[in-house]
């Protein structure tokens, strides 16, 4: 089916050429003249080569039909990550090759999206916003404005995240999985 470009996320499969295709990353651009355009890095799924493609944010790119299910993330071990399906309870693993920069996301029993295409997983999608907790992180400067600035904190996942001054360790944040951006404290 066909969607705009600017629609286009992380984790979506296009196709392009006979070949399919797994968004890595996607970028609008909305210069003050001009025409926005959207920059997108993606993965060729048959032989893992990447490769970037500009196009308008209102240009047509034919987003492929592959098999998108809810997986509930179970555990890694040597033969990769394992997920299952909490309908019918089949078990799928995968390789590490797929799940990529993205397996500091995965907490046990967090709820994915798969895509599979001829029953080989090819993408996850994980949820926009996720709860993680900071582990380490400078403490407060006495007379630093909240509103301006942000200071580095690492959260028990291994990431690297900037939070506002008052979060201090031990603290459980909401960051955004797009970008690992902060977006709140956590209300858990």
């Amino acid at each position: 089916m066909k969607v705009i470009a600017s629609s286009l996320r992380k984790g979506n499969v296009v196709e392009m050429e006979g070949k399919l295709y797994v968004v890595l990353s996607a970028t609008n651009f909305h210069p003050g003249k001009g025409v926005p355009t959207t920059s997108v890095d993606m993965r060729r799924i048959s032989d893992g080569v990447k490769v970037s493609e500009r196009w308008k944010t209102t240009e047509q790119v034919e987003k492929a039909t592959v098999d998108e299910r809810e997986y509930d993330f179970l555990y890694e071990d040597g033969e990769g990550f394992h997920f299952m399906n909490p309908e019918n309870y089949d078990q799928i693993a995968v390789s590490p090759d797929v799940v990529g920069e993205g397996k500091v996301y995965l907490q046990e029993g967090m709820r994915v999206y798969l895509k599979t295409f001829e029953g080989a997983c090819i993408a996850i999608e994980y949820p926009q916003k996720i709860a993680v907790e900071i582990t380490e992180t400078e403490p407060v400067v006495k007379g630093q404005t909240a509103s301006s600035s942000y200071k580095p904190a690492m959260t028990s996942n291994g990431l690297r995240v900037m939070v506002p001054p008052h979060i201090g360790a031990g603290t459980r944040i909401v960051i955004n999985t797009d970008d690992n951006s902060y977006v709140e404290r956590a209300k858990d």
